[in-house]
């Protein structure tokens, strides 16, 4: 066997050798998987109104798009308000998710009646 071909096992050999430490290390250091649901699961299912009920009507597309711009761009919400689901049916506006307080879920809504009027919004939020 030449000397170069030699080399070139080696060389296979040894990035066979990091790789396996490597994944061997990154084993150790996976976080633990959770077997349990995601917090709102069981809420979700109690609601009628689920994203995949979003009208594809241009005017509830862009009355989802302004109120979730609202909220969004509102810094003194919590992550758990900005990720709340805005669906827009015939105009009709449906708020869910869970948020951090009641003060949250208020201004939630309210965000919401400045682009609808407040009788077309349906307030699923929920207090965590």
């Amino acid at each position: 066997m030449s000397l170069s071909r030699i080399r070139n096992v080696a060389s296979a050999a040894m990035v066979v050798l990091c790789l396996t430490g490597s994944y061997a290390i990154a084993s150790a250091l996976a976080l633990p998987t959770s077997t349990q649901a995601p917090d709102n699961s069981n809420q979700n299912k109690a609601h009628v109104e689920t994203a995949e009920s979003q009208s594809n009507l241009k005017t509830d597309r862009e009355t989802t798009a302004k109120i979730r711009k609202a909220i969004v761009g509102d810094k003194d919400l919590s992550t758990y308000a900005h990720n709340v689901k805005v669906i827009t049916v015939n105009g009709e506006v449906t708020l869910k998710g869970p948020v951090q307080t009641d003060e949250e879920k208020q201004k939630v809504v309210a965000l919401a009646a400045n682009i609808v009027s407040p009788g077309k919004i349906i307030n699923d939020l929920t207090i965590k």
